[in-house]
C-alpha cells in the first residue's frame, strides 16, 4: 500500500478555520437591499453602478483564486471576459439569445482558451507568467479587432438581450441586478469550497513550496492548470452580464488595461480574501464613478492614489476593516 497520500496530506497546511463569513453575509444583505434602497431615494444610476460592480466582482473572485491563493499573477484575465461577451453578442447576432444555449458555450470556450493558454503559460514563473499571459490577452485582443463580421474595432451592438427559459429577466433592472447578485453568491460558495478543500490546500500549499509539495506526490502542474481552467470560466460568466448590461461588445472588453484593473480591484480589497476582491471591485467602481464626476482627467488622480494605498496598507480594505473590528472589540473587553 502506498503511504504517498498520506504523506502529501502531512505536508499540505491545515485547512482554514471555518468561521463564521460575517463580512460576506453582511456584504450580501446590504447589496440585496439596494433595489430597496433606490425606491426610496437612491439615484436611480446607483442600482446600474452596483450592478456593474458585481459583474466585475465575479471576474476579480475568479482571478482572485489564482493569484491570491495559487499566487499566479495574470495579466490577460481579461481574455476571459471578452470570450464570454463576444460569444454572447455573436450568438445573440446570430438569433440565438437563450441563456441556457450561451452559457455552456461560454464555459466550453473558456474552458478551452484557459487550458491551451495555460499549459503554456504555466511552464513558467514570475515574470515570465505575467507577460506570457499579457501576450496571450493581447492575441485574444488582436482577433477580436480581425472579426470585421461582428463589429471588428469599432465593437458590436446588441439590439435585444438574452432570455432564461424564455423569460426576459436581463431586459429589467431590478431582475437583472438580482440574477448576477444571485450568480456572484453561488461563485463566492464555489470558490470558497474549492479554497477549503484537498485541492484548496494543494494550490495554496504550492504557492509557498511547489518542489515540497511536488515531492510529496502531488502533480503541481496540473493543480495549478485546473485552477486556470476554473478560474477563466467563473471569468466568462461576468462577460455574459457585462455585454447584456451594456448591450455592446468590444475589443476594449479584452485589453491588458482592464486585466490591470482586475488585479487593482483584488489588491484594493485584499489579496487572498475572497470577500476582498467583491469589496474591491465595488470600491473600485464606485470610486472611479464619484472621480469621473468631478473631472475627465480623473485617472490623474485615481492612479496615485491606488499606489498611496498599496504602499501604506497592509491587506487592503479587509485589513483596515479587520484592524478596526478588532480595536472595537477590544474595547468592548474592556
Amino acid at each position: 500500500m502506498s503511504v504517498a497520500p498520506t504523506l502529501a496530506e502531512a505536508t499540505l497546511p491545515a485547512a482554514p478555520p471555518r468561521r463564521r463569513p460575517i463580512i460576506a453575509i453582511v456584504l450580501f444583505l446590504a447589496l440585496a437591499t439596494m433595489p430597496l434602497a433606490v425606491s426610496l431615494g437612491l439615484p436611480a444610476h446607483w442600482l446600474t453602478l452596483v450592478t456593474r460592480a458585481m459583474i466585475f466582482a465575479i471576474a476579480a473572485l475568479s482571478l482572485d483564486l489564482i493569484l491570491g491563493v495559487g499566487g499566479l499573477v495574470s495579466f490577460g484575465h481579461a481574455a476571459f471576459i471578452g470570450i464570454g461577451a463576444y460569444v454572447t453578442g455573436i450568438m445573440i447576432t446570430e438569433g440565438r439569445s437563450e441563456a441556457l444555449l450561451i452559457l455552456p458555450v461560454i464555459l466550453a470556450a473558456c474552458a478551452l482558451f484557459a487550458a491551451i493558454t495555460g499549459a503554456v503559460s504555466l511552464r513558467t514563473r514570475g515574470v515570465a507568467f505575467i507577460m506570457i499571459t499579457l501576450a496571450f490577452g493581447q492575441m485574444a485582443y488582436f482577433l477580436a479587432q480581425a472579426l470585421s463580421a461582428y463589429g471588428g474595432d469599432d465593437g458590436l451592438t446588441l439590439y435585444e438581450r438574452s432570455t432564461l427559459a424564455g423569460f426576459k429577466p436581463f431586459a429589467n433592472r431590478t431582475s437583472f441586478f438580482y440574477v448576477v447578485l444571485a450568480t456572484l453568491v453561488g461563485c463566492y460558495a464555489l470558490i470558497s469550497t474549492i479554497v477549503a478543500s484537498r485541492f484548496g490546500r494543494a494550490l495554496r500549499a504550492a504557492r509557498e513550496n511547489a518542489t515540497r509539495v511536488t515531492v510529496t506526490g502531488y502533480d503541481v502542474g496540473r493543480i495549478r492548470l485546473i485552477a486556470y481552467v476554473i478560474s477563466g470560466m467563473i471569468a466568462g460568466l461576468s462577460g455574459f452580464f457585462l455585454a447584456n448590461q451594456t448591450d455592446f461588445v468590444s475589443p476594449a472588453f479584452i485589453s491588458w488595461q482592464r486585466s490591470g484593473e482586475l488585479i487593482f480591484m483584488v489588491v484594493l480589497g485584499g489579496v487572498g480574501s475572497l470577500h476582498g476582491a467583491i469589496i474591491g471591485a465595488l470600491a473600485y467602481l464606485f470610486a472611479e464613478d464619484v472621480l469621473s464626476g468631478w473631472t475627465e482627467h480623473w485617472r490623474v488622480i485615481f492612479g496615485p492614489l491606488i499606489v498611496l494605498f498599496v504602499l501604506f496598507t497592509r491587506g487592503g480594505l479587509v485589513g483596515i476593516i479587520g484592524k478596526l473590528t478588532s480595536k472595537f472589540g477590544s474595547k468592548r473587553d474592556d
